[in-house]
């Protein structure tokens, strides 16, 4: 049999676990390049973003959800039942428990759910205890242990996705649930399903985090509300200007974005739009405004028009 009719395997995993347990870092490991947002902040994520991981006859697309956890608003109720939904059409799923934290009523919150699921669609559970590089060995070993407390998995795997330790180990055991498939399911070469302006609005959102007080994250949103090519640029340097909206819920929220004089504003543009340049493989004019939407997360209608 030649190389090219090798039978390939083919489906989707997911990452779950508690806000901040290292899913989107791991994810961008997996993947090799940045297609998730990471940021100490909890509830970072907010979509499920696909990356995409192609080897050897074998495709494995993985879905980064927002971390499931006892919603306190409308829009911690929909983040919950869009993982549900995600976990019953995933082939394996990955369950993120971080090393440097000792297991909690959270984790129990979850495994709960996957233990129901795992008795319901009969999909395999693999627990990955993740951040291995900020513990030392004898605590590892307790939090393994622990893990095999929690549930019934299909094997348990420590990982760093930070040094990169064992990241090829996870890609293996996820790899081994997928399903044949007489081809890949995306192109080789594509690494993201993700259209560019959901990546450029998580990418100014990411920015926007950076060191701000623990209120805000839940408050954030992004609109990518124009992106238009800049006329009369010569053809070897183009420009693309792009228009975004960030959306905060008080007015004082809106102080800290801007920062004093704007300098935390020049800060945020000037962080995304290097990130923005890279994703687009062109120079970019980024034009940042700052909006209150009062109380957002909590009115139906403004969910809407923000994309939730």
């Amino acid at each position: 049999m030649s190389v090219d009719e090798m039978q390939w395997k083919a489906g989707f995993a997911c990452l779950v676990g508690r806000p901040n347990a290292g899913k989107s870092t791991l994810t961008n490991a997996l993947v090799g390049d940045k297609v998730a947002i990471t940021s100490s902040k909890p509830q970072t994520t907010r979509h499920t973003i696909r990356g995409i991981v192609t080897r050897d006859h074998e495709q494995l697309i993985l879905v980064d959800t927002p971390g499931l956890h006892k919603p306190r608003t409308l829009l911690g109720e929909r983040l919950n039942d869009l993982v549900r939904e995600t976990l019953l059409e995933v082939d394996v799923i990955g369950f993120c428990l971080p090393a440097d934290q000792k297991i909690g009523p959270g984790d129990g919150f979850i495994a709960a759910e996957l233990i129901e699921l795992q008795r319901a669609k009969k999909v395999p559970v693999v627990a990955i205890a993740t951040k291995s590089d900020t513990v030392d060995k004898g605590r590892l070993a307790e939090h393994l242990i622990a893990i095999d407390r929690l549930g019934d998995w299909t094997a348990i795997v420590p990982c760093s996705a930070v040094r990169g330790d064992q990241v090829e180990d996870v890609l293996t055991v996820l790899a081994e649930h997928m399903p044949p498939s007489p081809a890949p399911l995306y192109p080789e070469d594509v690494l993201t399903d993700e259209p560019d302006e959901r990546m450029i609005a998580e990418l100014v959102r990411e920015a926007a985090l950076e060191g701000v007080r623990d209120e805000l994250p839940h408050s954030l949103a992004v609109v990518v509300e124009e992106m238009v090519p800049r006329e009369d640029r010569p053809d070897d340097s183009p420009m693309l200007d792009v228009r975004v909206h960030v959306f905060v819920e008080r007015d004082s929220q809106k102080a800290i974005i801007i920062g004093r004089g704007g300098s935390r504003l020049r800060e945020v543009g000037t962080q995304a739009r290097a990130g923005i340049e890279k994703l687009l493989g062109q120079r970019v004019y980024l034009d940042l405004h700052v909006k209150v939407a009062k109380d957002w997360q909590r009115d139906p209608k403004q969910m809407q028009r923000l994309g939730f």
